[in-house]
């Protein structure tokens, strides 16, 4: 967000008073009564109304959306959505991300890799029938907005942008220019109190004047002011109309270049050196731990600095559980063109290294502190220094969520660098690990759909076959997981090259039984036999037993759903066989199970009877209670069918009894879907860890 503002950079609790553009809050909020085109030509409109209020950085621009928000929001019963479109240094952020955020807001699942244009338009669907008010701030171009704009008439966007968004039908721009000199010289007042503004006031509305009303030059001016409390504001006026040098560039020459490289010029050399250090943070809130790895410093000492750097204007705290500040949308192209002038690009590199690096072991302590049962891991933990230290994992969550935008940027910014790769990997490596640990990967899996991709973009830049197939085999399990299979099996046939390339046996034999889910998966049950045939060959080479009996299974069912049912027994008896020899009981009676069910669509109850009662006993000494009820549950349906209905009555009794309360109808349909889960249906193998 554009922070340098009267509301987000004062010190004081008056600092959150809006000041002034009561003209532009008045045309703003007319705009919205006001008849639109379509309206006009007896049309209802078919979008929502956007307003647009543009300005350079460090206009008030978003003070001034908020404001508008704060007074109209109550029209709007649905609540308030915000975004940001635009990183600090001024990057677009995708509207993939964009979109993904406000539904993340909604409530609306999302599936991981979904196409920018299936999110843009399943936000449309979500805001259909509601009354929301969208503030899309540091807007980059129409496109972004457009791309989100809700179909949905009864909504408004405030969009906050540099300049007009040409593209977007009837949408008037409100330009801001300076405050007024009545609301610039209390926000100056703000910062120096009363008296040196009244006590000479021609002087305070010369340095109005030099700042040209421009809110963050104002707050710099003022933060300048109140470090110097000796300081008369006739001094600082006069340094602002005299201090351009000569042959300074138009940018540098502005008065928030002036006053900005003023109180750089006058702070310690330290404090000066982290300032422009910042430039290389990841999008969003920096932290201390952030600002000392940059800086080579303590936590506490860079934490002060960054305090210090509150009360002269440049950053504003965040309203968060851990010492995070935003770093204002117009400082950040001044401290990178300083940072780039100032400083060796060795030894920006070398800082960038040590954020990385930072960044990597407090992720490696934020996982290690979960595995509470590991003597090795306490010992790990216990040797980091006390700052890296998380004390309890409820901390190291609370930390990686609120982290974790962060995270993941810094995740992005590495991979960008290209020259660091090593880093990259280890960071990207630790971060799946702790999302895993602390999320889950199903809950994280949108992203880890990102992480996996910066893992496989990392791979093919450096030539790394090993790598590049174990992301390709983790993008193309999320793929399969959200009903993308085409997707997967092209990820999947990708993996299996990468594996072979790499001579990975594991890597290989994943993919190919993955490539047989994916057939499966699509209907293609010979393509899926055979390839479930490739990899129990490679299993049975490697004399992988329990992988082998598994993928007997899997040959089954794919035998099985193609109705070839004597194939499908030969394949299920020779699982059975292997789960005997390997002792895996559990594992046998399901496969018993299995086959008893292929028996009775074969046209066999006596033998679908026979199989299954040997499948109940072995599912009693697996203690196996949910599978032995819809035993005797598919025992019980053989019997009436064969004629027996007094047996049935005593297997249904029998499920009954070993199910206590639970309806036994409701344990047969969840054990027969948890057996369909693990021996048929299935289209992913586990999932490689990391």
């Amino acid at each position: 967000m554009d922070t340098g503002d009267a509301r987000l950079s004062a010190p004081s609790a008056d600092g959150d008073q809006f000041l002034g553009r009561a003209r532009e809050l008045k045309e703003l909020r007319a705009d919205i009564e006001r008849a639109g085109l379509d309206t006009l030509a007896g049309r209802k409109a078919p979008r929502a109304r956007v307003l647009l209020i543009a300005g350079r950085p460090g206009s008030g621009r978003t003070t001034l959306a908020e404001e508008l928000v704060r007074q109209v929001a109550h029209r709007y019963p649905d609540g308030v959505l915000r975004a940001r479109l635009a990183e600090p240094d001024g990057t677009p952020v995708p509207v993939e991300r964009a979109a993904r955020e406000l539904l993340g807001a909604l409530r609306v699942p999302a599936p991981a890799g979904a196409a920018e244009d299936d999110l843009s338009e399943a936000l449309r669907t979500a805001l259909a029938d509601r009354r929301k008010l969208l503030l899309l701030d540091d807007a980059a171009g129409a496109e972004q907005v457009d791309a989100l704009l809700p179909d949905a008439p009864d909504c408004l966007v405030v969009a906050v942008s540099k300049g007009p968004l040409t593209g977007i039908s009837d949408v008037r721009p409100c330009t801001l220019g300076g405050l007024d000199t009545k609301s610039a010289l209390e926000l100056l007042t703000r910062y120096t109190g009363s008296v040196r503004i009244t006590v000479d006031p021609r002087s305070a509305e010369s340095l109005v004047e030099a700042c040209q009303g421009h809110p963050a030059t104002l707050v710099l001016a003022g933060g300048w002011l109140a470090a110097r409390p000796k300081a008369s504001v006739a001094d600082l006026a006069k340094r602002m109309h005299t201090y351009p040098q000569d042959g300074a560039e138009e940018a540098d020459a502005s008065p928030l270049a002036r006053i900005f490289r003023l109180i750089h010029e006058e702070l310690p050399g330290p404090a000066a050196r982290t300032l422009r250090l910042l430039s290389l943070a990841p999008a969003g809130p920096v932290d201390d731990h952030t600002a000392s790895a940059l800086a080579g410093c303590s936590v506490e000492a860079a934490r002060a600095t960054l305090d210090d750097f509150v009360a002269l204007g440049l950053l504003r705290p965040v309203d968060s559980p851990l010492a995070e500040y935003d770093i204002p949308g117009w400082l950040h192209p001044l401290l990178r063109s300083l940072a780039e002038a100032q400083e060796r690009p060795g030894e920006l590199q070398l800082a960038r290294a040590r954020m990385l690096e930072r960044t990597v072991r407090l992720l490696h302590s934020c996982r290690a502190i979960t595995e509470t049962d590991s003597d090795r891991a306490r010992e790990k933990v216990q040797g980091l220094p006390r700052p890296l230290r998380f004390a309890d994992p409820r901390a190291a969550a609370d930390w990686l969520r609120v982290r974790k935008p962060a995270l993941l940027a810094s995740a992005r910014l590495a991979v960008a660098d290209g020259e660091l790769d090593t880093l990259a990997r280890r960071l990207l490596s630790q971060l799946v690990r702790a999302l895993a640990a602390h999320v889950g990967t199903q809950a994280a899996a949108v992203d880890l759909y990102g992480v996996h991709g910066l893992v496989l973009d990392v791979a093919e830049r450096r030539g790394l076959p090993r790598e590049r197939a174990a992301a390709l085999l983790n993008l193309g399990d999320l793929d399969a997981q959200t009903g993308r299979t085409q997707g997967a099996l092209a990820r999947y046939r990708a993996a299996l090259d990468a594996g072979r390339e790499a001579n990975d046996p594991y890597a290989t034999g994943r993919a190919m039984e993955s490539v047989g889910g994916a057939h499966l998966e699509l209907g293609d049950y010979d393509r899926a036999a055979d390839w479930f045939g490739r990899a129990l060959a490679d299993r049975l080479a490697r004399g992988e037993r329990a992988e082998a009996a598994r993928l007997y299974g899997r040959i089954a069912t794919a035998h099985t759903y193609a109705g070839r049912y004597g194939e499908a027994l030969r394949n299920w008896r020779a699982a059975c066989a292997a789960y005997r020899k390997g002792g895996d009981v559990a594992a046998l009676a399901r496969a018993l199970s299995e086959t008893a069910r292929v028996q009775e669509y074969a046209g066999r109850p006596q033998e679908s009877l026979r199989t299954c009662q040997e499948a109940v006993e072995w599912a009693r000494q697996a203690d196996d209670v949910r599978l032995q009820a819809a035993l005797q549950l598919r025992l019980a349906d053989t019997l009436e069918r064969l004629g027996d209905p007094t047996a049935a009555r005593l297997h249904r009794a029998a499920a009954g009894r070993l199910l206590g309360e639970e309806a036994p109808e409701q344990a047969s349909q969840q054990a027969t879907s948890q057996e369909q889960d693990a021996n048929a249906c299935e289209i992913r193998s586990a999932s490689n860890e990391d």
